[in-house]
């Protein structure tokens, strides 16, 4: 008899001060998101950073000199998805005020966006992005209605 595999979610702060108050039930939340779009989850975790922490990630593992808000590295070695998630805070707080959003809704948008990632929805092309954008609403839709 085989046993079932348990899916994790991690969460891991390299800033000090931050955490979640709703931690278990946007977990479980993530799992939901992985089952609704037919994929089996091995583990995800969650890094949540500074500007220049994921700066330094976006220099030496993607050769890009920039600011972003999200880098989703999938670590899969099968169909059971593996991944990393690096999310800047700032970059989610700056945003937040560029779109005239809370910093929760938008918190909670770019953690979907890299479960949507590991998923293999992308957002390089605009056709691309409109899918990602409409998943992303989905998501955030549901969660705040569960």
């Amino acid at each position: 008899m085989s046993q079932k595999q348990v899916s994790k979610v991690q969460f891991h702060y390299q800033l000090k001060g931050f955490n979640f108050r709703e931690r278990t039930r946007l977990k479980t939340f993530i799992l939901k998101l992985f089952k609704q779009e037919g994929k089996s989850l091995d583990s995800i975790t969650y890094i949540f950073c500074s500007d220049d922490y994921l700066l330094s990630i976006n220099q030496q593992f993607l050769n890009h000199d920039f600011y972003t808000d999200i880098i989703t590295f999938n670590l899969s070695e099968s169909v059971n998805l593996k991944g990393e998630i690096y999310i800047s805070l700032e970059r989610v707080l700056d945003n937040s005020l560029q779109y005239n959003t809370s910093q929760k809704e938008e918190l909670h948008r770019v953690i979907f966006h890299g479960a949507l990632h590991l998923c293999g929805y992308n957002d390089k092309s605009k056709a691309d992005k409109i899918i990602m954008r409409r998943k992303e609403q989905a998501y955030l839709n549901l969660y705040w209605c569960s």
